[in-house]
């Protein structure tokens, strides 16, 4: 991956380095240092410190807390992908005896299993992780606060589970399994369980004071899948470009963007805020951009990775204090810097290759009663749908190879689309879900459900 500070405008590279420099100074972070990435490298980075002579630079490790769920969440999921698991699965199933089995996999992914936020005892993100060796420890005589499925409750514990189902069915430690599946193939090769020189050290800031007191390092044990991971804003760009685009030697596209997308019911105030979470990524709206990654800290770090994969953009922050500087506003910050100042290029329109005249006939305006849509052939194989009042259900639709195409997203996710043709061949109608698509609006010719007046459209005065 190359670094190259050339990549980027100077008015872009000093905006970039503002940014950082005011959250450093304003948040009292010891340090803090920032990656950006666009179209599938890095072109930035820049650090703040308080140590004259000592910037950290992209190689240098610091604890990423709960982006380690991200990692996580990506060995489920290959998990899923070899048909070893279903995401609908109880825990049960696979991994018994846990007192939480009643959990689909796919629940604890997306923290709605009702689970508690953190492990009883004493807390456990500042002590040693051998006060709790098994997870009855993690989970505690009463692990449960809500009903499976109702809402969206954080759970580290969650993912505890799901670092242990990891090690059930690939019969290896979890650290050995990320590694082998994860690390080594995208080359984060400074990603690691334990702090590896040159690393960052952690520190508390006093809230009333400029002064400052070391955090212990500790070694989270059964919680490590919940947020034990360092690394570095180079290994994270990498991750990142992989987190928009995939990689077949880990996990498809398709399954990434299945990660992206939103799995769990937000509160009512995350409805305010525009925030979601997905499986093992969260999700925001923020300022008309589209924002997925994950955030994290523990005792002594901050940790942001955020993107924008319309803009194919994304940011890393990372910060050596427990308090402080809001990384996850800061990330949010550069994407949008670098996305405002220097727009993506999109790549030029091209024609289809070729195009099925049947197909092609379906392409037009069609009428769902009296709303008007049109049906779209695109470039990239898919057929799309949308209103031509610019609002309303709109999907695009995968072609399954016999004639019927199976929606993508919005209302009409999953449902089948099909030309409904009369004896001639010609078309009646467009199906989909039931619902009929006509040439005209209630086209008498076409058999529309319930049927059309014979008498047809009239004014006022017919009544």
């Amino acid at each position: 991956m190359t670094t190259s500070q050339e990549e980027l405008l100077p008015s872009t590279r000093r905006a970039l380095l503002h940014r950082i420099a005011v959250a450093q100074a304003e948040g009292r972070a010891p340090s803090l240092v920032a990656a950006v990435v666009r179209d599938g490298r890095a072109v930035w980075h820049g650090s703040r410190t308080s140590v004259d002579g000592h910037g950290p630079n992209e190689n240098v490790q610091y604890r990423i807390g709960s982006i380690t769920k991200t990692f996580t969440a990506v060995l489920v999921l290959r998990l899923r992908d070899e048909g070893l698991l279903d995401l609908g699965d109880r825990l049960e199933k696979h991994l018994p005896g846990t007192g939480a089995g009643e959990s689909t996999i796919a629940e604890l992914l997306a923290h709605t299993t009702g689970l508690a936020a953190e492990a009883p005892g004493p807390w456990w993100e500042r002590t040693p992780g051998s006060l709790r060796p098994e997870l009855s420890d993690v989970l505690g005589e009463q692990p449960f606060l809500h009903p499976s499925g109702r809402r969206f409750h954080y759970s580290n514990p969650g993912y505890t589970l799901l670092g242990a189902l990891v090690e059930k069915l690939r019969d290896a430690a979890w650290e050995d399994v990320l590694r082998r599946e994860v690390l080594e193939p995208l080359g984060l090769n400074r990603t690691s369980m334990r702090p590896q020189a040159p690393h960052a050290g952690g520190w508390a800031v006093h809230p009333w004071a400029d002064v400052m007191l070391p955090e212990p390092l500790e070694d989270l044990g059964r919680m490590a899948p919940a947020g034990q991971l360092w690394s570095t804003t180079a290994d994270l760009a990498r991750f990142a470009v992989f987190l928009a685009k995939g990689d077949d030697r880990v996990l498809s596209a398709r399954s990434v963007r299945e990660m992206r997308t939103p799995a769990a019911p937000p509160e009512a105030a995350d409805v305010v805020d525009g925030a979601a979470y997905g499986l093992g990524m969260q999700v925001q709206h923020r300022e008309g951009r589209l924002l997925v990654g994950h955030g994290g800290s523990l005792p002594g770090f901050l940790a942001s990775l955020t993107i924008s994969v319309e803009d194919d953009v994304a940011a890393v922050v990372l910060a050596n204090c427990t308090s402080g500087p809001p990384v996850s506003l800061v990330a949010a910050d550069l994407v949008r810097i670098v996305a405002e100042a220097e727009p993506r290029i999109p790549e030029p329109w091209r024609p289809m290759h070729d195009v099925d005249a049947a197909v092609l006939e379906l392409a037009g305006q069609w009428y769902w009663g009296t709303y008007a849509f049109a049906l779209r052939l695109t470039a990239d194989g898919l057929v799309s749908l949308e209103p031509l009042s610019g609002k309303g259900r709109r999907s695009r639709f995968r072609a399954n190879g016999d004639g019927t195409w199976t929606g993508l997203e919005g209302y009409y996710a999953g449902e089948l689309l099909k030309a409904v043709r009369r004896p001639d061949g010609t078309v009646d109608h467009l199906d989909l879900g039931s619902f009929a698509f006509t040439r005209q609006p209630y086209d008498e010719e076409a058999a529309v459900p319930g049927g059309v007046d014979p008498d047809g459209w009239r004014g006022i005065g017919s009544f």
